[in-house]
Formats: structure tokens, C-alpha cells, sequence
């Protein structure tokens, strides 16, 4: 089992349990919304965040990125890495209905989606795997001179992208930036485009 440095937070206990089968790693659960009303909760998230550093692996549905934004407000920038999970359709084994929009969520990912979420984000595996810095991040500029911002079909372009990428339709402009800034440099985004 590879471990990883930082503390990975998720939404519930189910998930916790998932991740846990899958890395070695402390893992928080936030206990879904509760956490928008725990002071103490979010403390020492900061805390952990400032002494370990955080990765945020929330579901891929509307609620996992309310709760995830809700993060990204709240934690230090700088210290919090985020980990996507691919928009995959269907229900957990545990429950009788899938969710309001049918996706399955962290705890119905099998291990090797978990794995690869968390190498994206850049997670720190102590067994020496680590993500290589690219040489110049990608800009705003880059996602408009690519046709991903700015023109009346880049919102159906950024959605083939995320698909493409097994990335979670949700995913802002700005997310979108953040993940492709941890995969790609300018001339391999190019190219993975079919752009030269």
C-alpha cells in the first residue's frame, strides 16, 4: 500500500473507509455540510494543512464541489492540493438508489481511479514517486488562445476536454487551469489537442 504525506479529506465516513483500503494516509472525514458549521473542524483542517498539507478528494456531483469550494475558501491556497474524480455513472453497492445525479462517489471508486486522482493532484508518495514541476504554467491566456474560453463553443469544447480527461463536469474554468497545470505544459496540451 503507498503512502502519502499530506491528509486527505472526503466527505463522509464511507469514503473514508475507501481511501483508506486504497492508501496509507491520514484521512478526515468532514461529515458532509456539518462541516460549515464546525469551527473546530475547520481549525484543525488549517492546522493539518499549515503541518502536513491537505489533498480535497470530494465527490464529483453538485454537493462535493459546494463543499469543496467551501474549502477552498477557508484553507490556505497554497497548502491544499485537489484531487477529481471522474464523473462515472451509476449507485454504491451500499445504497438502494443512486444519488440525485447518478454519479458515483469517492466510495464507489475502484482503487486504481483513487490512485490516479491523487497522482494528478500532485499527491507526495513517500516512496519517492513524486509530479514533475512543469516548466511554464499554463494562463488564462493559453485556455483562450486554445479556444476553451472566451468563444460562443468553449463551454462545449471545456466539457469534451473534461470528458476526455476523466475529469468532473462541474470543474470551473479556473479548476480546469489547476488540473492542467499539474498534467500538461503549453505544448503538451497543444498536442493532446491535435493542435500544432
Amino acid at each position: 500500500m503507498m503512502r502519502v504525506k499530506e491528509v486527505i479529506v472526503v466527505e463522509g465516513r464511507y469514503d473514508k473507509n475507501t481511501v483508506s483500503q486504497v492508501v496509507d494516509a491520514t484521512v478526515v472525514a468532514l461529515g458532509g455540510f456539518s462541516v460549515f458549521n464546525d469551527r473546530e473542524k475547520l481549525s484543525f483542517l488549517r492546522r493539518l494543512a499549515m503541518e502536513r498539507g491537505l489533498i480535497v478528494l470530494t465527490d464529483s456531483d453538485g454537493a462535493g464541489f459546494v463543499i469543496r469550494n467551501y474549502l477552498k475558501g477557508a484553507l490556505p491556497k497554497d497548502r491544499v492540493k485537489q484531487a477529481y474524480i471522474p464523473d462515472i455513472h451509476g449507485k454504491e453497492r451500499r445504497k438502494r438508489t443512486p444519488g440525485k445525479e447518478g454519479k458515483l462517489g469517492v466510495e464507489g471508486m475502484r482503487p486504481e481511479v483513487i490512485l490516479e486522482a491523487l497522482r494528478r493532484c500532485g499527491a507526495t508518495f513517500e516512496d519517492g514517486e513524486a509530479q514533475l514541476p512543469r516548466s511554464a504554467p499554463l494562463t488564462k491566456a493559453d485556455l483562450f488562445a486554445l479556444g476553451l474560453t472566451g468563444t460562443p463553443d468553449s463551454a462545449s469544447r471545456r466539457q469534451a476536454l473534461l470528458r476526455k480527461l476523466d475529469l468532473p463536469e462541474h470543474l470551473t474554468s479556473n479548476g480546469l487551469l489547476e488540473a492542467l497545470n499539474l498534467l500538461y505544459s503549453r505544448e503538451e496540451l497543444e498536442a493532446f489537442l491535435g493542435r500544432d
